[in-house]
């Protein structure tokens, strides 16, 4: 739908609106401090609605603006799931779509187990929210603490987990094509 398919429709919403609360030409103006003959030739279409126009219509009928435009509803944006408990570690989806990238928040409890590495198609990154999450990526073990972030190829052997010292909450976007995250972040100063 354009603009101009929704502007077109303001004019018979006003009309509609007004013969539903019967209100006449005069009384709106009145209340508004339009004149009749621009509400009239609003509500005909002869008269382009702009907002200066119709914010003193709608506080005068008491509707919300986009009522009178004919605004399409929102959806509820909410991602509703329910949590999924996997090997221990409690995942939240955060994206509703199949395939492609993946966002989850994920609560890795405390405890203490060795580091089994893994190999899969993908790309991966994290972000601690609270706590400290150990990985190993390669040849590399480190411990990564809240506000800390690591991104890699899930084609390296990899592992993260507990450090064995309490629980923690980290962020996981995964890619299963090897799609890669765009961080843009300052670098710390020395």
């Amino acid at each position: 739908m354009t603009a101009d398919d929704v502007l077109a429709g303001v004019g018979p919403r006003l009309r509609q609106l007004r013969k539903e609360r019967e209100v006449t030409l005069a009384a709106l103006s009145e209340a508004t401090g339009i004149s009749v003959s621009t509400l009239s030739r609003l509500e005909s279409g002869l008269r382009r609605p702009s907002l200066e126009l119709l914010l003193p219509i709608a506080q005068a009928h008491q509707v919300p603006l986009d009522e009178l435009v004919g605004a399409p509803p929102v959806g509820d944006p909410r991602v509703r799931s329910e949590p999924i408990v996997r090997h221990g570690r409690t995942h939240w989806p955060l994206t509703r779509q199949a395939g492609g990238l993946q966002a989850f928040k994920v609560l890795e409890p405390r405890r203490k187990e060795e580091p089994d590495p893994r190999t899969h198609e993908g790309y991966e990154w994290l972000y601690v929210l609270s706590g400290r999450l150990r990985l190993v990526l390669g040849e590399h073990d480190v411990v990564l603490s809240a506000g800390e972030a690591a991104e890699f190829d899930t084609r390296v052997p990899h592992w993260f987990g507990s450090t064995g010292e309490g629980p923690a909450e980290f962020l996981s976007l995964f890619g299963p094509q090897g799609e890669r995250m765009h961080v843009r972040a300052r670098p710390r100063r020395s």
